[in-house]
């Protein structure tokens, strides 16, 4: 936020002395060719330039001093009264110019008047709006970072939710002495590489996402066998062009295993993962026991935050759909990818 402030100030020095160097140059720019010659050149280019410098003191004078501490104070009698002392000031000091540089005719008070006015005005309308815009965009980034943070939040949330499932099942594989613990480790390792390593970063490649969703599954079937029918559909091309935040579709998966066995008959899961157009289309669907509910207590805390994100990353751009029928748990999510 501190180097984009620092790019913002500088292109904002930048226009300021074109802008004034335009000012500057005007007169000399639409000077007649043979105006040289007149014997006032010099005295008229030489005023012309020193009241600019003063107009541009009474711009900066104004916007960063008298607006910015009584004007947006509301102090509005005091703001008014500097300002017709500044010009009581300025008024000798234009008629010190006009000697000065020998002008032929005389100064009068009111001369000076329209321009000071057009000074003041054109930096007061500036200042205000120039600090609205910043302040517009301080609360954008204010609202960016503090997105970023509760992001990060949750899935730092969803991680250790995760790992802790997946001891439990290498917990119950040493229990039963199974000769699937050790292919189970190492796909449990693999996980863990693309969770330390690539969800680091803010969206990951679609088929990545796919593989680390699928390397799970494989993980569960190596723990239930045959016991849970599990079927899972994923057309992903391997070329696909497409960004996901990371660690995204897990939660639904990781509920599917938890509430989709046990004391369940005939219990299944079903996972589906396609693109069609720039739509994702993700649907989970599983049986569970409506009278159990020992896992009520910890059940969706994966969920409610997946939901969370899902809404703070793509609002509008996605639709959740969960649906309880007859013992069915079915997840349906769609996203608008980009």
């Amino acid at each position: 936020m501190a180097a984009r402030r620092k790019i913002v100030i500088r292109r904002s020095t930048i226009i300021h002395v074109i802008v004034w160097g335009i000012f500057f140059s005007l007169p000399y720019i639409f000077s007649p060719p043979d105006a040289k010659k007149e014997p006032q050149y010099n005295a008229f280019h030489g005023f012309i330039t020193t009241t600019t410098a003063v107009w541009m003191g009474l711009f900066y004078l104004n916007a960063n001093v008298l607006v910015s501490r009584f004007l947006y104070r509301k102090k509005y009698w005091l703001y008014l009264l500097l300002n017709i002392a500044v010009f009581f000031i300025l008024w000798p000091l234009f008629k010190l110019f006009f000697t000065l540089f020998n002008f032929p005719f005389t100064f009068e008070l009111y001369k000076i008047i329209p321009g000071f006015l057009v000074t003041v005005m054109i930096s007061t309308t500036y200042k205000t709006i120039y600090d609205r815009i910043q302040a517009e965009e301080l609360a954008t980034e204010k609202q960016k970072e503090n997105l970023k943070t509760e992001l990060s939040f949750l899935r730092s949330q969803i991680n250790p939710h995760f790992i802790f499932n997946v001891l439990n099942n290498i917990v119950s594989l040493v229990r039963l002495k199974s000769d699937q613990l050790e292919p189970t480790i190492l796909k449990l390792s693999s996980l863990m590489q693309y969770m330390l390593y690539e969800t680091d970063e803010e969206k990951v490649s679609l088929p990545d996402e796919a593989n680390y969703v699928e390397s799970y599954i494989d993980l569960q079937k190596m723990r239930f066998s045959s016991r849970v029918k599990i079927k899972a559909s994923f057309n992903v091309n391997e070329d696909n062009t497409y960004f996901i935040e990371p660690m995204l579709l897990i939660p639904f998966v990781e509920n599917a295993f938890k509430h989709g066995v046990g004391i369940i008959e005939d219990p299944f899961i079903n996972i589906t993962l396609y693109i069609e157009g720039s739509m994702l289309h993700f649907s989970v669907e599983n049986k569970y026991n409506v009278a159990d509910t020992s896992k009520d207590k910890t059940s969706g805390i994966g969920l409610a935050n997946v939901s969370r994100r899902l809404q703070l990353l793509y609002g509008k751009e996605h639709t959740l759909t969960v649906t309880t029928n007859d013992g069915i748990y079915k997840v349906v999510l769609q996203i608008k990818l980009k």
